[in-house]
């Protein structure tokens, strides 16, 4: 029986459009008027901006999980749900619904994702029974080298001089994994599941409170290249508000182009031309991307990394990404505490929580990274022998000494030890789950890293800043850094989609957005799930407490406030503060689908 926990937390305010039927396969979206030019100011009386912190509040609002039969789509914007369930209802599979999702979630959610960043995708197959992810995480151009973010003298630029510009651009890989898996698995034809989002870039949708509040906080950056500019601010300057029509045809051009010639459109001919040229030509902080580059770029299949927790099969994404690497250790530490017995709103729960953590993001740090360019011992991560160890550093009472929290030495494949690596990652990702009636599941993490990118924007979308995801360094006390820049190497990523099975069937998928502290967020939601028995909504509205190099970050304006000064009283570090995630999670069970959408933004869960 589930436990009764119970959040009182703000439902963020977002437009609800009122949808029409589908008609040959297309959405009717009823909300947008159609008008010339980008924008139109028709703000609805209906609209009520935006104000103040994302956090979860203290109100007399509580969202309730979603309940269906047939199938789900926990994605982070209604139109995007919509979209992807238009696609199912249409008779298309969760491959299907996960193309018209991302497609239209870079159109109304440009800031978070978009065909000019990269993606991470769990998928489980239910005709074979398979378990597979796909890598279309972007890449480092031929002629990128290890000293692309450092100055003239040497010293790593600060992260805006390496960010807005064409220098942190990498090679796209979305698109190619849209079209690769659509190819592989897909039921409707390929320009059907492009058209929900062609026909709203054409006819126009209101502008998020949260995309407006994003223009109006990045304004001087987003003003700085003429492209950008022209797209999300009027002809005196001033921003798009929330609940004015957005209309963005330059859009719905580049989709027809791939819808007519496939992903090789984006990455070949007149439309791969024009990237390269924006990049290189960026004034200030041009670039190094070629159209060799996006020509060689390809989609990896990788196998999945699991791990065992309370008898389920934890699985998702390795290298380059560190999120179920990560993940697994802190799980794997954490097995042998009784977190059910404490619960979740004890302060003992999260220090052992933070401490599984801490540890895991010191191994992080030292050893993950493209395994294609560098050693990673994966296993050795794992292992279960060396979790056990690095688990009895885990105090019964009180915070590790900070000379502990070190990188452990995990058993290695082959050897090559590295230097210590923080790079920066910044929130602006969006996390989107699906399942079909089949019980085929798609859990996949979208990024173009930095909120808006690299500021840069061509045929009405925005090209990624990833290579700052890299190291800006190329050594520490001597070690070559793992994650340092080199040609074609995928930069390491913190996003975490996730699968979790039991006896050979999943039962769950889920991830999130935000930065490093994905990992955090993924795995206070996993413990949620599978120590506090919470449904998928009370675990993506939990309030996060999320350690990663020994303070701990707490969430502002939520019950976990409370457990400031009882973590201060053991010695951590506190800071409370905004954490925002955009957790979508599905649970799938004997009586159906749950469903449930983090309250932190704009997202829903809907289904059938």
């Amino acid at each position: 029986m589930r436990r009764q926990f119970t959040v009182r937390l703000a439902v963020r305010p977002f437009l609800r459009p009122a949808f029409g039927p589908v008609v040959g396969l297309t959405l009717a979206f009823a909300c947008a008027a159609p008008g010339v030019g980008k924008a139109q100011s028709q703000a609805s009386d209906a609209v009520q901006p935006e104000t103040g912190t994302t956090a979860l509040r203290e109100t007399e609002t509580a969202r309730a999980a979603v309940n269906a039969s047939r199938h789900m789509v926990a994605a982070a914007h209604p139109l995007a749900a919509e979209a992807g369930r238009a696609m199912l209802r249409a008779g298309g599979n969760a491959i299907d619904a996960m193309v018209a999702t991302q497609f239209v979630l870079g159109l109304v959610e440009p800031q978070s994702s978009g065909p000019g960043g990269g993606a991470f995708l769990v998928y489980f197959d239910a005709e074979s029974g398979a378990l597979t992810t796909f890598d279309g995480r972007e890449t480092a151009p031929a002629r990128a080298t290890p000293t692309l973010f450092l100055d003239e003298a040497g010293e790593p630029l600060e992260f805006f001089d390496a960010v807005v510009g064409g220098r942190s651009v990498g090679t796209p890989g979305t698109v190619r994994l849209m079209g690769e898996t659509h190819e592989r698995y897909g039921r409707l034809p390929w320009k059907t599941v492009l058209q929900p989002a062609i026909e709203l870039a054409e006819t126009g949708f209101p502008v998020s409170p949260r995309l407006a509040e994003a223009i109006e906080e990045d304004a001087t950056h987003l003003s700085r290249f003429a492209a950008t500019r022209d797209t999300f601010f009027h002809d005196d300057g001033t921003p798009l508000e929330a609940g004015e029509t957005f209309v963005n045809r330059s859009y719905a051009q580049t989709l027809r182009l791939i819808a007519d010639g496939g992903a090789d459109a984006f990455y070949t001919g007149p439309l791969a031309g024009r990237i390269v040229e924006t990049v290189q030509g960026a004034e200030g902080n041009p670039g190094v991307l070629e159209r060799s580059d996006l020509e060689a770029y390809r989609v990896i299949e990788r196998e999945p990394v699991c791990v065992t927790y309370r008898q389920h099969e934890v699985c998702g994404m390795g290298p380059p990404s560190s999120g179920a690497l990560t993940l697994g250790q802190i799980l794997g530490m954490l097995v042998r505490f009784d977190l059910a017995g404490l619960g979740p709103l004890d302060a003992e729960a999260w220090r052992l929580i933070g401490e599984a953590s801490r540890l895991a993001f010191a191994d992080r740090g030292r050893y993950m990274a493209d395994a294609d360019h560098v050693a990673v011992p994966a296993r050795g991560l794992l292992d279960e022998a060396y979790l056990s160890a690095r688990s009895a550093l885990i105090p019964e009472a009180g915070i590790l000494a900070k000379d502990q929290v070190v990188p452990g030495s995990p058993p290695w494949d082959h050897a090559r030890l590295q230097g210590d690596d923080r790079s920066i990652e910044f929130p602006s990702t969006s996390h989107f789950s699906i399942v079909d009636e089949a019980g085929n599941v798609v859990s996949i993490t979208t990024t173009i890293e930095n909120g808006f990118g690299s500021r840069l924007m061509v045929g009405g979308f925005l090209l990624n800043n990833e290579l700052t995801d890299f190291s800006f360094a190329t050594h520490e006390e001597g070690f070559p850094i793992a994650n340092a820049v080199a040609p074609g190497k995928r930069p390491r990523s913190s996003m975490a989609p996730t699968i979790v099975m039991r006896e050979g069937r999943p039962v769950y998928a889920l991830g999130s957005p935000g930065g490093s502290r994905i990992i955090g967020y993924v795995a206070g939601a996993l413990v949620a799930l599978l120590d506090w028995d919470m449904d998928p909504q009370a675990a993506a509205s939990l309030p996060h407490l999320v350690n990663r190099f020994g303070p701990f970050d707490i969430e502002e304006n939520s019950p976990a406030a409370d457990l400031a000064a009882p973590l201060a009283d053991m010695g951590y570090e506190v800071n409370v503060g905004d954490l925002n995630s955009g957790l979508h999670i599905i649970e799938l069970t004997g009586d159906g689908l749950v469903g449930g959408a983090d309250p932190r933004r704009e997202g829903v869960a809907i289904g059938d």
